[in-house]
């Protein structure tokens, strides 16, 4: 789902309906007090639910939180190990809380890529907070833009090979419905931490008309005042997707 509302001349943009962050700064954050590693990413979990207040406050319906990308595989083996029992024990400890706000959770990504029981709790978490309708939370784990637009792709090309589909009739839209993000609407906002300028591989298709915001705070210091903030200086912008406005 890719439609954008109508721009308006001259008229800044209204509250974000999909907002994304790149949450990065854990290590730093971690190393800048002579912590290890792991306890910046726990402090980053508890901003994650600082954001997710934040949006809910704000009306924003979607949020897509960067938790874990394909290339954090190849951080060192403890790390991933802490990463990974950090996002098993979030999954399970929030779904009740994340239930009675009206949350609900999915996650995209390359989940194979986990074990069993990391699976067990993604899908379980999915499952207990489907009927949540006051913001789509969700959380892209083991993701990478470029393997997601391959997989699609292949999808595509085993389609017109098996003769379900005519080369000559793919669209934007149908081949966004082989996306992990079928069926959500496009970021308009991307927000990135720790002062980095880059967006490390991530919603690249469906990044293509977002905002880009990005701020000095490290992800575990990160509140709802600078969730605010992002908000504000986006609805100071004029979104054109490419037209002229006079």
């Amino acid at each position: 789902m890719s439609a954008h509302p109508a721009p308006v001349a001259g008229a800044g943009a209204e509250t974000p309906r999909h907002v994304a962050i790149i949450m990065d700064g854990n290590r730093r954050w971690a190393q800048a007090r002579g912590l290890p590693v792991a306890l910046g990413h726990r402090a980053g979990a508890d901003a994650a639910r600082r954001a997710i207040e934040a949006a809910i406050r704000a009306g924003v319906s979607w949020l897509t939180l960067f938790a874990f990308s394909s290339e954090n595989w190849s951080r060192p083996a403890d790390e991933v190990q802490e990463l990974t029992l950090l996002l098993r024990h979030y999954l399970r400890a929030e779904v009740n809380q994340l239930t009675k706000e009206g949350v609900r959770l999915r996650v995209i990504g390359d989940r194979a890529r986990f074990g069993e029981e990391t699976q067990k709790a993604m899908l379980a978490a999915e499952e207990v907070t489907a009927s949540g309708q006051r913001l789509n939370l969700t959380m892209a784990i083991s993701y990478g833009a470029r393997a997601e637009i391959l997989a699609a792709a292949r999808a595509v090309a085993s389609a017109a090979q098996r003769g379900e589909l005519d080369p000559a009739q793919l669209d934007e839209a149908r081949l966004e419905q082989h996306l992990y993000t079928a069926g959500m609407p496009d970021p308009d906002l991307i927000i990135r931490t720790s002062g980095e300028q880059r967006i490390s591989n991530f919603l690249l298709w469906q990044a293509a008309y977002a905002e880009l915001i990005f701020q000095p705070v490290l992800w575990p210091d990160f509140g709802i005042e600078d969730f605010n903030a992002a908000l504000a200086a986006y609805a100071a912008r004029e979104r054109r997707f490419g037209a002229r406005t006079g």
